[in-house]
């Protein structure tokens, strides 16, 4: 696994597994076969395509666009807008969201406060699931 602590500049493809405690200043795209860990900052876009994995702990200034057969675990701060396309994302209760979150096919998971509860909650039945948005 790669990790990096320092600082890159310019855009960036991921396809292994890469930890990131640094920086990127530039756009990241995460393709098949790259699992990406953002534990620091990416100043730019992050693009996670088909068969690409992504668990963003750190912060995200630009927006995050998850297509088609990827997923991605949201648990920091997104500066932008959320664009689901077809991918999987899962938003834990303590993520951030500056911008809008859209889903325009595939699936976004808010986790609600009986997840957190373990099925204890008021509405411990209810799932917060959004599907595609109709037009």
């Amino acid at each position: 696994m790669r990790e990096e602590r320092g600082q890159i500049v310019g855009d960036v493809v991921v396809y292994e597994a890469f930890t990131l405690w640094g920086s990127i200043g530039g756009n990241v795209s995460v393709v098949e076969g790259g699992k990406f860990y953002v534990r620091g900052t990416v100043y730019g876009n992050l693009v996670v395509e088909a068969g690409g994995r992504v668990h963003i702990y750190g912060n995200i200034t630009g927006n995050l666009i998850v297509n088609r057969a990827a997923k991605v675990i949201h648990s920091g701060l997104i500066g932008g807008s959320v664009t689901n396309k077809g991918g999987r994302i899962f938003l834990d209760r303590q993520a951030k969201v500056l911008g809008k979150v859209k889903t325009s096919s595939g699936e976004t998971h808010f986790e609600s406060k009986s997840d957190w509860l373990g099925g204890r909650g008021d509405n411990a039945n209810e799932r917060k699931t959004r599907k595609p948005d109709s037009e």
